[in-house]
Parts: C-alpha cells; sequence; structure tokens
C-alpha cells in the first residue's frame, strides 16, 4: 500500500537549474511515482536525503548466508546446457586452445585455493622464475585442469553425465555464475594490471578488467546470443555503440557477430550488455557487495527487490532460450510491442537454422504474471537459493576505503556535504541506504532530447531514444515503466570501491572521478554536477575513494 504521503511524480518533479557550472546550483528533485517512497529533502550541509514514510524497499527476504556463498559461486540452474549446447563457448575455448595467460589477458582470474598444493605449488614457482612467460601458465592443458578444478571463477564445470567426476574434456557442460562479473582475488600469487589475477577468491567487487565480449566471440556459435547483439530493425537501423547501419540482423554470420562482441569499441571491456532488448547497450559491471543498502535493482530501477533482479540474471540472460517460452514471448512483447515479437522469431529462426537445442536449460517453475515484477518472463528458480543469495551478498564488506590525506578528507567531505550539495541524492555515510528513487533522466542528463523510436501498448509509455550518446541506452526499453512506475530515468549507485574504478557513469562515458567532476564537461552533459575550484575537486576526489561501509 502506498504512504499517505505520496504523491504523483508531477507533484514531486522540478527542473534542475540547467544554467550554472557547479554544484553548489540548486538541484531538482528526483521524481517519484505514485507507490515511490517520498523524494529527499534538499538540504545544504546536510548528511544526505531525508527518506520518505513509504515502505522501505531495501528489507526483504532473507536465507542462510553460507549457503548463499555456494549459489553465488557455483549454482548455474542448469544454465550448462545454453552455454555449452548452443552458444558452444566450449567448444570455442577448446579451438582457440586458450591458455591461462590468455584466460588471464582477458580478465578471468583464478582462484588459488581451489587448485591441490601440488598445482598451487608449480604455478607459483613458475611465476617466481619466469613470470607469465613459462611453459606451465602457457600450456591449453593447464587451463582444462584449472576449468576441471572448478578454479576460473565464474565458470563452472557440472558433472553432466553423472560419473561422479568433473572433466570437461571428457564431455562435462560449463555454465557461468554471478562470479564471473562480481568477483576477484586478492592477486597474491599474480596481479595482471589490465587483467585478471591469482589468488585468493574476494566476492563482491565488480570486475573492471573483464572482456566479456571477447570471451563471448570466443563462442562456436555466437549467433546464439543474438538478443544482446545490437540489431537492425526493418529500416536497417539500430542503436548502440556502433554505427547505425553496423547493426546485425538474423542473416549476419558468425564472423559478423565475432567481430561485434570483441570490438572493444562496440563491447568495451568492464562491461555486459544485460538487456535482451536488440540495442547495443554494455553496461559498466557493479558491485554486489552490501547490497543490503541498495534498493532498486537495474540501471533504470526496474526491479524493487535483489532476488528478483537475481531471478532474472538466471532465467534471462543466463539462459536466453527462456524468451521463446510462452511467459519469454509475452515479456517481450510487453517490453518492446511488435519489436519484441520480431527479436523472437528472429532468434528462433537462428537456432533452428544453426541446428542447436531451442531449451530451455534453466530449471525454473511457473511464478507470476510474464512483464511485469518480480518474475519477468512469469518463472522463477528455487526460491530458497535466491532468498539465500540475497543473504551472502548483504553479508559481504565493502573493500577497505583508499587511506589519503585526513585534511583533504575532511575538506572533501564538506564540499559534498555543502558547496556540491551531493547530499541532495547521496548519504555522506556510506553504511547508510542508499535512497530507493529513480532519478528522472532529464535531472541526471539535462541534455536528453528523445525521439520516439517504437511504440508499445498502454499502460508502457512508446520507446524513446537521445541520439548520439550512450547514457540513455539502457533505459530506451528497460525501464522502472516495468514496475507500475512511469519513470525513464536511473537508479542511485553504491559510492564505494572508487579507487579500483576505471571509469565513471553506466556507460563508461566519463574516464576519471576528475573528470566527473570538472564542469569542462559541459552543463548537458550527462551527471552535470561540478565543482568549479580546481583544489576543492581534488579533495572532493581524494574524500570519494576514501569510502566504504564504514562512517567516515
Amino acid at each position: 500500500m502506498a504512504s499517505s504521503r505520496t504523491r504523483t511524480r508531477g507533484q514531486w518533479t522540478r527542473a534542475a537549474a540547467l544554467g550554472a557550472l557547479s554544484l553548489a546550483a540548486a538541484l531538482g528533485l528526483p521524481a517519484c511515482g505514485e507507490d515511490e517512497p517520498d523524494p529527499p529533502a534538499a538540504v545544504a550541509g546536510s548528511d544526505g536525503p531525508v527518506e520518505g514514510q513509504g515502505a522501505n524497499p531495501h528489507i526483504h527476504e532473507k536465507g542462510f548466508a553460507d549457503k548463499g556463498k555456494e549459489v553465488f559461486r557455483f549454482e548455474t540452474f542448469g544454465n550448462e546446457g545454453f552455454w555449452t549446447d548452443v552458444v558452444k563457448l566450449p567448444a570455442g575455448l577448446v579451438a582457440a586452445k586458450l591458455t591461462p595467460v590468455q584466460a588471464l589477458e582477458a580478465g578471468l582470474s583464478v582462484d588459488v585455493e581451489a587448485l591441490d598444493a601440488v598445482t598451487q605449488k608449480a604455478v607459483a614457482a613458475e611465476l617466481a622464475t619466469a613470470g607469465t612467460k613459462g611453459p606451465l601458465l602457457n600450456d591449453f592443458a593447464t587451463t582444462v585442469a584449472l576449468l576441471n578444478a572448478n578454479a576460473v571463477i565464474g565458470v563452472v564445470v557440472k558433472d553432466s553425465n553423472g560419473d561422479g567426476k568433473i572433466d570437461v574434456a571428457g564431455g562435462d557442460k560449463v555454465g557461468m555464475t554471478c562470479a564471473l562479473c562480481h568477483g576477484i582475488t586478492d592477486g597474491s600469487v599474480a596481479n595482471l594490471p589490465k587483467g585478471g589475477s591469482i589468488g585468493k577468491r574476494i566476492d563482491g567487487p565488480a570486475v573492471h578488467n573483464i572482456n566479456v565480449g571477447a570471451i563471448l566471440a570466443m563462442a562456436n556459435n555466437t549467433r546464439a546470443l543474438f538478443p544482446m547483439a545490437q540489431l537492425k530493425n526493418k529500416e536497417g537501423k539500430s542503436i548502440g555503440r556502433a554505427p547505425s547501419d553496423a547493426g546485425l540482423t538474423k542473416a549476419s554470420t558468425e564472423a559478423e557477430f565475432d567481430a561485434y562482441f570483441s570490438n572493444p569499441a562496440f563491447y568495451p571491456v568492464g562491461m555486459f550488455d544485460d538487456t535482451v532488448d536488440g540495442n547495443g547497450n554494455p553496461m559498466h559491471n557493479t558491485p554486489m557487495f552490501r547490497t543490503d543498502l541498495a534498493a532498486p535493482w537495474g540501471t533504470a530501477g526496474e526491479l524493487p527487490k535483489l532476488d528478483h533482479f537475481s531471478n532474472t540474471v538466471y532465467t534471462v540472460l543466463l539462459d536466453m532460450t527462456n524468451l521463446l517460452t510462452p511467459g519469454g514471448k509475452a515479456f517481450l512483447h510487453a517490453a518492446a510491442g511488435a519489436g519484441g515479437d520480431a527479436l523472437a522469431a528472429d532468434y528462433e529462426a537462428i537456432l533452428k537454422e544453426t541446428g542447436v537445442p531451442t531449451g530451455p536449460f534453466v530449471k525454473a517453475a511457473p511464478s507470476g504474471k510474464p512483464g511485469e515484477p518480480p518474475n519477468l518472463l512469469g518463472i522463477r528458480v528455487d526460491n530458497q537459493k535466491l532468498l539465500d543469495l540475497n543473504a551472502y551478498l548483504d553479508s559481504l564488506p565493502s573493500p577497505k576505503g583508499l587511506a589519503g590525506d585526513a585534511a583533504a578528507i575532511k575538506r572533501g567531505r564538506e564540499a559534498f556535504r555543502g558547496v556540491a550539495k551531493c547530499t541532495t541524492c547521496h548519504n555522506v555515510d556510506q553504511s547508510k541506504f542508499v535512497p530507493p528513487l529513480i532519478v528522472e533522466m532529464k535531472t541526471i542528463f539535462p541534455g536528453d532530447n528523445p525521439v520516439v523510436v517504437g511504440k508499445r501498448d498502454p499502460p508502457a509509455g512508446p520507446i524513446v531514444d537521445t541520439p548520439g550518446n550512450t547514457f540513455d541506452d539502457k533505459m530506451i526499453v528497460i525501464n522502472a515503466t516495468l514496475r507500475g512506475v512511469p519513470i525513464r530515468g536511473a537508479a542511485l549507485p553504491l559510492l564505494m570501491d572508487l579507487a579500483r574504478k576505471p571509469v565513471f557513469l553506466h556507460d563508461n562515458s566519463v574516464p576519471t572521478l576528475e573528470a566527473l567532476l570538472d564542469p569542462a564537461r559541459g552543463v548537458m552533459a550527462p551527471h552535470p554536477f561540478y565543482i568549479d575550484n580546481a583544489g576543492t575537486r581534488a579533495d572532493m576526489v581524494t574524500f570519494l575513494k576514501s569510502l566504504d561501509d564504514k562512517s567516515k
């Protein structure tokens, strides 16, 4: 039930002041929908937004964290059938004879504690004498051994033939888990500066160096990833990082799909295209620690709870053949109208043409109405495991903030509270809840000037895009309307582990924290909230990099 104090989006929305070059300019309030909590109060010098009286979306059911650890690291719910038999990623890795060094260069990491003592010793000895040039780490046979030990983080081999052994060379299938994009190591054995590492697992931090696109391009049937590629419409145009006329179609060849996914200009390092909308909109990987502090979920705030988000990852992204079920087709139609219908038809044609199974493979049961949260395809994997995953991810501490000059941190904190007015939307203390709001696109991106590119059945609004930018691409189709909130915008992020982050904003459009706060980006740019004084900007950067889940 909505709070008696909730109001309509129109009552709450105010325009941001666009003429100022500084965050000292008054900001507009983030927009709220009918059932959203009240918006925060914009108070200069405050420690953060004042939460409304509505239901707190951060609170969700939890299971058992120790069981949730196993879900996060090793649970596939059967998606190994999709990745092995449909996408044929293992066959591609075999054909490429991928070595451990090449895997590390692609951003994959190795859990050293999963290896037996003999292998640990051999790897450490070779690294000490030959670095990454030695024979052991440049042999495909070692890659097979690492896979069989389930030591490659996020890549899991299952005993598919039931013989009690894990042997990828013997036909056992390979699946994917959440850890692929949200787990690193401490780098205690080896650490490639622009790649992966070998060491003890650390669950939760975003994997910034993983080249997901290049890894996907190694598959023998990359065409089976059709829904998450940049696709042309019937007029021959597409939306994404690739040129409009360079989009793919169901007639595009395997080589053309490989070229798209492996091109870092189209599919940058550290990013994953987590929507099946036919737009080329990879988003930067996000952290998955202290998930008890974050809500709603999805870049566009389309899912209210963590377990709903996790269920979507398992049932949609890690087994896209579910899109061809009645619930999957209903979801695509609700999300994109006739365009969604065409995507499903083309995808079905590709799978039949390539002669692969059409699934689905992920084990899920009917749940809810397709096209609506909490289960967008109307199916749900084992709910207890989702709740266990809640508990584990909620329990993960943030990485420790970067120690910096204490005086600079203090000055940066005061700028954050005062002149910059960051506390209109963000808390000073990162151990507090992230305000559960969706910031309307025009507030977070004043230059947003969308045009209609598609129609949808009411109550969903039209599909719109601002040409020539990537910031709004995630929100073209997937947005908060999926949960009945008529807003096109972005959810607020955690502000932790920023010292490791190599690029900023979800579309990688800003190269540094310093640049994010620099008025040289312009008043119409995404997140145009600036600090004029260079010294104060530097203090703010020092403060932001120091943040973790401990009160500062």
